[in-house]
């Protein structure tokens, strides 16, 4: 072999071994592709989604599904490059940054973590939508979310434990239980009553200053219901908001009378306030492919989202626009009716 040959063969070896090396090197992106369904008026294992215990619930027929959007990358699980190369070619996948999705010192547990106490949140404040739908009244309680180490809350207060007063006035949402902490100097002592698994206690701290010299005892509060009844919902494992809104519809179709869904396979997304607001979602494109895929042909779509979806609507899936939960529901009994809906706009 003559002298430039080998050059040519060795370069050439050289350069394939670089390139193999480089496409199995991980890179810092996320593939997002479509991702499991699931029925919220159906089962899963054999165990139903939503399952109703000291109400009267009617039967059910057709498909509220919840949509997913499964994801390859992320903390602990980096992609090569050929992957996110392939995720690039497919039309129904996404490449897109890791710190798009997950917050920079994110590990793997912490993001778990998150996922699942946004569901948890997620179908609470779809439960308490549904019921406001229906106009059956709820409670709604302060509960210690987590206790900041160092703070005077530390070894005070438990995750879970209800704060029913401060200073003997009664509280029902999270900022009056600050108001009444702002009202003390740092260092002065304020006294909680705390519901703690049944059992009524009285919890004493003193304040300190935080950074922008607020006075604070070092809990981090989120709101909580009582419902007068009973309701599960299990999705094994699903996570994150963006079902709220077809877990509300879920419910509603379970207690009031009627099929709502008329024998039809509807699918939607959107995170749900407890007073029925219907927010934005990501992966939206994902999302209604894998609506399609399992038998949709009706896609109810938060507003924010309707300018983005209509760039990429599969074929046979309709969008309807909603911005709350009663115009979910009104479209969900228009489909059955065949009455007319609110499709989202062209671009």
């Amino acid at each position: 072999m003559s002298r430039r040959a080998l050059t040519l063969t060795v370069a050439g070896i050289l350069t394939l071994l670089l390139g193999i090396v480089g496409a199995l090197l991980p890179v810092p992106y996320v593939v997002l592709s479509p991702g499991p369904t699931e029925n919220t008026i159906g089962d899963v294992k054999g165990k139903p989604v939503i399952s109703i215990e000291g109400r009267r619930t009617y039967p059910t027929s057709g498909a509220l599904r919840l949509v997913t959007v499964a994801y390859q990358g992320g903390p602990g699980n980096r992609i090569d490059l050929l992957s996110a190369l392939r995720g690039w070619l497919d039309p129904t996948i996404a490449v897109v940054p890791k710190e798009t999705i997950f917050p920079p010192t994110s590990t793997a547990e912490q993001v778990e973590q998150q996922n699942s106490e946004e569901m948890t949140g997620s179908q609470d404040d779809a439960t308490a939508a549904a019921l406001t739908e229906l106009k059956i009244p709820f409670t709604s309680v302060v509960t210690v979310a987590s206790v900041q180490k160092g703070l005077p809350a530390d070894g005070r207060f438990k995750r879970g434990d209800e704060i029913t007063a401060v200073d003997g006035a009664a509280v029902t949402d999270r900022e009056s239980v600050a108001a009444a902490v702002r009202k003390h100097k740092p260092g002065q002592r304020v006294t909680f009553t705390v519901n703690r698994a049944g059992q009524s206690t009285t919890v004493a701290a003193p304040t300190v200053a935080a950074k922008d010299g607020t006075p604070v005892v070092g809990v981090s509060m989120q709101v909580g219901y009582k419902f007068p009844f009973k309701v599960e919902i299990n999705v094994g494992d699903v996570g994150g908001p963006s079902a709220g809104m077809m877990f509300s519809l879920g419910i509603v179709d379970k207690l009031t009378p009627g099929e709502m869904t008329g024998g039809k396979a509807i699918a939607g997304t959107g995170t749900i306030t407890p007073d029925g607001k219907v927010g934005p979602i990501g992966g939206i494109q994902q999302k209604m492919v894998g609506a399609r895929e399992d038998g949709a042909a009706f896609f109810l779509t938060p507003a924010g989202n309707c300018a983005e979806a209509v760039q990429a609507v599969p074929d046979g899936l309709k969008l309807i626009r909603v911005n709350t939960l009663h115009d979910a529901v009104r479209a969900v009994d228009a489909i059955r009716t065949g009455g007319p809906t609110e499709s989202c706009p062209a671009g």
